[in-house]
């Protein structure tokens, strides 16, 4: 099973709490992250877009780098992890983001692709005036359609002359193209996210749901299967968990129920309202899906709390769901996480078992300090 890091491209990671470590985002914590997940065998690294953060006393995600140019950073001091910068459709022409992702391909020699999304939080483009209209909420995925079909055109062609409702290319030329094939993620839950993904993308990126249920994913797993059934295309599923974990069961919960305890609640408030916003499309809006109060903490994504050997027995029950490739971690700390993961709970995974992944005694230890810059 592969697995990728989702990097903390914003402040506190996905924590809502004001009892989590609060931290500011910083292209030197990324690239120790980045440089750790390298060491110890992991697959890729993906960075997020959030261009307007939720408020509150943790003032949740009202800090954030920019993805491609942070991806640019870290192709420059990396060497075999494969790299995702996320592109906001509505702020980026498909392009320039094509010109941005060639660039990159080129500093990493071609371990580099794209996250497509199409935004969900209206004030997040308003307030630079490219908000289209709530009628965009239920027409996103055909605006999504023609603009990864112009990408498609000038990665592999290197000309494109598309014609559509949203897009009109005349004779729009690109070079150099891309030396490897650059490959798309799309993090599509409902019906119309699940047919692009099928349609046009090469990962579907879906959430996890509950606290230590491993598998409670496998309906949308079985949804991708469908839909590229139609398609006839491979697409695979990666799902997004986050992993507490700690010497013990105990120790973990610990934690977890700290990290609810000290719950931003201003802050999941203004991301109710927000995921609330769209009246068109019925259930196309992941954030709908994820305003579950039970653990608004962590955006309601799928979580593993346990000892080191409990997360490896369910990172492991992951690997078993049909049509799944992979999973993509996030960690209440982002540093210390990867760290014991590499160390702790990999060597434990049977899904993890291979030549290319090193062992701990393989592992020179990190010289640098494991923290999270807690309070800066």
């Amino acid at each position: 099973m592969k697995v990728g890091i989702f990097i903390p491209i914003g402040n506190n990671g996905w924590l809502i709490s004001e009892n989590a470590p609060q931290y500011k985002p910083t292209f030197d914590l990324n690239k120790q992250i980045a440089e750790r997940a390298e060491t110890y065998g992991l697959d890729f690294l993906l960075s997020m877009i959030k261009l307007r953060g939720f408020g509150g006393k943790t003032e949740f995600w009202d800090h954030n780098l920019e993805s491609f140019t942070l991806m640019a950073g870290l192709a420059a001091v990396t060497h075999k992890i494969k790299l995702f910068a996320t592109a906001p459709s509505l702020a980026m022409p498909p392009a320039i983001v094509a010109r941005m992702a060639s660039t990159i391909d080129s500093i990493s020699n071609g371990r580099f692709g794209v996250n497509l999304v199409t935004g969900w939080q209206r004030p997040e483009y308003a307030q630079m005036g490219l908000w289209p209209g709530d009628e965009f909420f239920g027409t996103r995925y055909e605006y999504l359609s023609e603009y990864i079909q112009v990408l498609r055109d000038l990665w592999q062609t290197g000309q494109s002359d598309f014609k559509g409702d949203h897009f009109s290319m005349d004779d729009c030329r690109m070079s150099p193209r891309p030396q490897a094939d650059m490959k798309v993620i799309c993090a599509g839950q409902s019906d119309a996210g699940m047919a692009f993904s099928a349609q046009y993308a090469d990962y579907n990126f879906c959430f996890g749901k509950g606290v230590n249920t491993p598998t409670a994913f496998a309906p949308a797993a079985q949804k991708l299967i469908e839909a590229t059934a139609v398609t006839g295309r491979c697409v695979s599923t990666y799902v997004l968990m986050m992993v507490i974990a700690d010497e013990t069961d105990e120790a973990a919960w610990a934690k977890w129920e700290h990290y609810k305890a000290g719950v931003d609640t201003e802050a999941v408030a203004w991301l109710g309202v927000q995921g609330g916003a769209d009246k068109t499309s019925g259930k196309d809006t992941n954030v709908r899906q994820m305003a579950d109060p039970t653990s608004a903490v962590n955006i309601n994504m799928g979580t593993l709390v346990g000892s080191y050997a409990s997360v490896a027995r369910m990172l492991d029950e992951v690997a078993q769901v049909e049509g799944t490739e992979g999973v993509l971690l996030t960690f209440d700390q982002f540093v210390e996480g990867v760290e014991a993961f590499g160390t702790r709970i990999q060597p434990l995974m049977k899904s993890r078992l291979s030549a290319d992944t090193p062992v701990p005694s393989q592992v020179a230890p990190s010289t640098q300090p494991l923290t999270e810059a807690v309070g800066a």
